[in-house]
């Protein structure tokens, strides 16, 4: 399983992140649990506006195949 993005020069999908999650806040519906924090925009988004580089934290989710 990659720790990294699929396509480096686009950045870590934060739907395909183990860390993200989905809050049911209308003005900050989306967190990363890994850096603790919630936005209105997708946290590598943010992370990417804040401190100019992709997400390092970008862990992905394990595939599971149910029978």
């Amino acid at each position: 399983m990659p720790a990294v993005a699929d396509q480096p020069n686009r950045g870590p999908n934060c739907w395909q992140c183990r860390h993200f999650a989905i809050t049911h806040i209308p003005s900050s519906p989306y967190a990363c649990r890994s850096m603790g924090f919630q936005s209105r925009l997708l946290p590598s988004l943010e992370v990417l506006r804040v401190d100019g580089q992709f997400c390092r934290l970008f862990l992905a989710k394990e595939i599971t195949i149910k029978a």
